[in-house]
């Protein structure tokens, strides 16, 4: 079953910076999108980044002009630069990736969750 592998969480102090990785076990084909989603104790799952096929991006309003997410379909991997982190930012990340199958439609690939935690 393909895996999707996270890196780079950690404790940093308020202001610093942290590079998210995320790489598939296997290639993934016919990807669609690929995210970032984070999740705080007792608050819902967010979405944090996307960006598609097409190279459309967005983010949460939150981390806009901090965050960078990127990409790579063929390697099918997905990265997140987070810079000026903030406490607020402390949260349990998760990548996604969602492709289609012609066999079962769409399907969406998770990570296990890379602890990011943003304090003194």
């Amino acid at each position: 079953q393909v895996q999707l592998v996270e890196s780079g969480g950690g404790l940093v102090p308020p202001g610093g910076s942290l590079n998210l990785s995320c790489v598939a076990s296997e290639s993934i084909p016919s990807i669609l999108s690929m995210g970032w989603f984070r999740q705080a104790p007792g608050n819902e799952r967010e979405l944090v980044a996307f960006i598609t096929t097409t190279n459309v991006i967005n983010y949460l309003d939150s981390v806009r002009g901090r965050f960078t997410i990127s990409r790579d379909n063929d390697k099918s991997t997905v990265s997140l630069q987070m810079t000026s982190l903030k406490p607020e930012d402390t949260a349990v990340y998760y990548c996604n990736i969602n492709n289609f199958n012609s066999s079962i439609g769409r399907h969406s690939y998770w990570g296990q969750g890379t602890q990011v935690t943003v304090s003194s």
